[in-house]
C-alpha cells in the first residue's frame, strides 16, 4: 500500500480523486495582471492547484553567444536560453501578489524552485509544497536543499534513467522529505501522444512505491484521462487563457473551457476504475431479472414426463438456471403446469444447490 501524501490538507492518494495541477509556467506573457486572471481562470475550472515557476534568467543560465546556449531543435529552436527565460520567467517581485491573491481565492498556489535563492523566497510565503523540474532532477544539491524544508516533494522524471530516479528520491528522504511523489513526464513539447509512454506510472509505482502522477504536456485531454484510469493520483496541464495569445508554453496548454472538461473526466476516469475488489455493485441487483431461465412452453398435466420440446432457456430469470436443464428432462411434472409457467421446485421433482 502506498503511503498517501498531503498537500494543504488534501490527501493524495488511489482512495481520492486525482490531484489536478494547472501550470501557468509562462502563459502569463509577462503581465502579472494577465497571471492574476489566469489563476483566477484556473479556480473557476476546478482544479486543486496551481503552480508557477521562479527563476530568473541569471539564476537559469548566462548570457552567451556561444553555440552551447542556442536551442537546436523543437519549438524553441534558434533562440538563446537567456532569451528564452528572459520573456518566460516570473519575476520574484510578483509573487507576493500572487500568493496574497491564491489565498484570497481559497485556491492551493505552489512553485518550481530552480535554485536556492527561489527556494528561500518560496519559503518565506509558507508554500504547501515543493517540485522539481525534470531538467532539475539530476541537480542533487538543490533536492537536498528543498527537502529540508520538510514540505511535500513533486519530482518531474522527463528524461531520466530509473537510477536517475532513485538517487533523487533517496537525497530528498536522507534529507527530511518524507512526502514524495513523482510525474512520469515526456520532456518533449509538446509530446505526441503516441510517445506518452503511461505504462510507466506503474512501473515508476511499483518500483519507488510513491505516489505517481502525470506530467503532460501532450496536447488535449486524453494522456490525462488515461492516467487517471491506470492509477496516477496527480494529473499537471499546463493552463493559458487563450492559445491564440501566444507565448512560450501556449502551444501545449489548455484553455479554461477544456481545463474544466479535463477537471471533469478525469474525475470520472476516477470513479469508473472503482476499488478493485470483484462485489457486484447493487445497481445490478433488479437487473437480474432478466438473466435466462427454465420455463414450460407447453401445457403439460401432473405425472407427465418433461422432454426437451417441452421447455426453453428463455428471459425472464425467475426460473430454474439454465444449468439444470439436462437435470429437468425426464422429470415428472408435480402438478399441472402451463406455457409460461416457471420450471421451479414448486412444479418439479429436482434438488436445486444453495
Amino acid at each position: 500500500m502506498i503511503k498517501p501524501i498531503f498537500i494543504n490538507g488534501r490527501e493524495l492518494s488511489n482512495d481520492q480523486r486525482p490531484f489536478i495541477i494547472a501550470e501557468i509556467s509562462a502563459n502569463h506573457n509577462g503581465s502579472i495582471d494577465r497571471a492574476l486572471e489566469t489563476i483566477l481562470a484556473a479556480k473557476q475550472a476546478g482544479v486543486d492547484a496551481i503552480k508557477i515557476q521562479t527563476y530568473t534568467p541569471d539564476t537559469m543560465t548566462i548570457e552567451s553567444n556561444n553555440e552551447d546556449f542556442f536551442i537546436k531543435q523543437g519549438m524553441w529552436k534558434g533562440r538563446s536560453l537567456y532569451d528564452l527565460y528572459s520573456e518566460a520567467f516570473t519575476p520574484f517581485e510578483w509573487h507576493e501578489r500572487l500568493f496574497q491573491y491564491a489565498k484570497d481565492l481559497n485556491i492551493t498556489l505552489f512553485s518550481t524552485p530552480f535554485d536556492e535563492k527561489a527556494v528561500d523566497l518560496l519559503s518565506s510565503f509558507n508554500v504547501p509544497a515543493f517540485k522539481v523540474a525534470s531538467f532539475e532532477i539530476v541537480d542533487i544539491p538543490l533536492i537536498q536543499y528543498i527537502a529540508k524544508r520538510g514540505k511535500p516533494m513533486l519530482i518531474s522524471t522527463g528524461m531520466s534513467s530509473l537510477e536517475e530516479v532513485e538517487k533523487a528520491i533517496k537525497a530528498a528522504q536522507t534529507n527530511g522529505c518524507q512526502q514524495i511523489a513523482v510525474f512520469h513526464c515526456i520532456s518533449s513539447y509538446p509530446t505526441p501522444i503516441e510517445e506518452a509512454n503511461l505504462k510507466m506510472i506503474n512501473i515508476l509505482q511499483e518500483k519507488f512505491n510513491v505516489q505517481v502522477g502525470l506530467s503532460d504536456h501532450t496536447k488535449g485531454a486524453t494522456a490525462s484521462v488515461v492516467a487517471t484510469g491506470l492509477g496516477a493520483t496527480l494529473i499537471e496541464k499546463h493552463f493559458t487563457l487563450s492559445r491564440a495569445d501566444g507565448g512560450v508554453d501556449s502551444e501545449f496548454s489548455l484553455e479554461p473551457s477544456e481545463m474544466k472538461k479535463l477537471v471533469q473526466d478525469c474525475n470520472e476516469a476516477f470513479l469508473s476504475v472503482g476499488k478493485g475488489s470483484f462485489k457486484r455493485p447493487s445497481i445490478e441487483a433488479n437487473n437480474k431479472i432478466f438473466r435466462r431461465s427454465l420455463y414450460f412452453v407447453e401445457n403439460l398435466k401432473k405425472g407427465e414426463i418433461v422432454k426437451e420440446r417441452h421447455i426453453r432457456r428463455i428471459r425472464p430469470g425467475f426460473g430454474l438456471p439454465p444449468e439444470y436443464l439436462s437435470s429437468v428432462i425426464g422429470k415428472k411434472v408435480t402438478r399441472d403446469v402451463f406455457r409460461g409457467d416457471r420450471v421451479d421446485q414448486g412444479n418439479i421433482e429436482i434438488t436445486v444447490k444453495t
